[in-house]
């Protein structure tokens, strides 16, 4: 086949191009865009590594942690994404939700602390619940991190709003876990009972969707509406926290303890879920 050869004049007709930036002028943009990348994986490399170290309220390293997540998380032979879902259900409905059942100190607040006392006793706050989580998981070679909101509950608010003045729940936690390369949402808080009596399905998880709140229960009504994010932390941002509870719950501001309510935890059924 023939080749053709373009005239000078041929050429000259041809539309102008714009002109190509020189490499001396993109070269700092380049080198920027690949420092920056360096640094994401840098930094989500520390994020993940830091997320399976004991720390003073997710000690993962402790012995009653170990013992547990060992138990009721199965055999490694399983994979991670197995054992963080069989952590999950274990904890959720292995340990009813109260809004009650708080111990408002550092150390009431850590995995094992919960475990072995106020969880034996059978409930436990969404914090608490979350936090054993993350606990297990990183117990079992497994990333996981806490992750914080205000939710605003419109199912049951009666008792909130008298005792707490207000249907927010401040301070909502639940957990992140890495699985398959991204970190995914579980949210242990509610028992398969409660969810029962609350007219909502349960929160189900596999390890590859996020798990979070419903946003309308089983006759299309609200139940949970996100209002305000604080983010994932590394553990629990404890002062943050508790400013967040003086700043929102006058009850709290005023007593600086957390409101409790008589024989909460010896009737044998879930109180309403009205605080986080």
């Amino acid at each position: 086949m023939p080749v053709k050869v373009f005239t000078r004049a041929e050429q000259v007709s041809w539309p102008t191009a714009p002109s190509c930036p020189s490499w001396s002028t993109i070269e700092p943009l380049v080198l920027a865009c690949l420092v920056m990348d360096v640094r994401d994986e840098r930094d989500e490399r520390d994020e993940i590594e830091r997320c399976l170290e004991p720390d003073p309220y997710v000690d993962c390293d402790h012995a009653a942690v170990v013992r547990y997540a060992t138990e009721r998380g199965g055999s490694d032979e399983n994979g991670a994404r197995a054992i963080a879902v069989r952590l999950y259900y274990a904890i959720r409905d292995g340990f009813r939700y109260s809004p009650w059942n708080v111990e408002l100190s550092h150390e009431g607040f850590r995995a094992s602390n919960f475990l072995i006392g106020r969880g034996a006793r059978g409930a436990g706050h969404c914090i608490d619940k979350a936090t054993l989580l993350a606990a297990c998981a990183r117990s079992r070679g497994i990333p996981a991190r806490l992750h914080f909101a205000n939710v605003r509950n419109h199912i049951g608010t009666e008792e909130l709003e008298q005792v707490l003045g207000t249907d927010l729940l401040v301070f909502h936690g639940y957990t992140e876990l890495h699985l398959e390369g991204r970190w995914v949402a579980a949210t242990p808080a509610f028992n398969k009972e409660l969810c029962e009596h609350l007219g909502v399905a349960p929160l189900e998880f596999n390890g590859r969707e996020d798990s979070v709140f419903q946003q309308y229960d089983k006759d299309g009504g609200r139940f949970m509406e996100y209002v305000h994010d604080y983010g994932a932390f590394p553990t629990i941002p404890y002062e943050l926290m508790v400013g967040e509870w003086r700043k929102h719950y006058r009850v709290f501001r005023e007593a600086n303890v957390w409101p409790s309510r008589n024989n909460t935890e010896n009737r044998g059924s879930n109180p309403p879920a009205t605080s986080s």
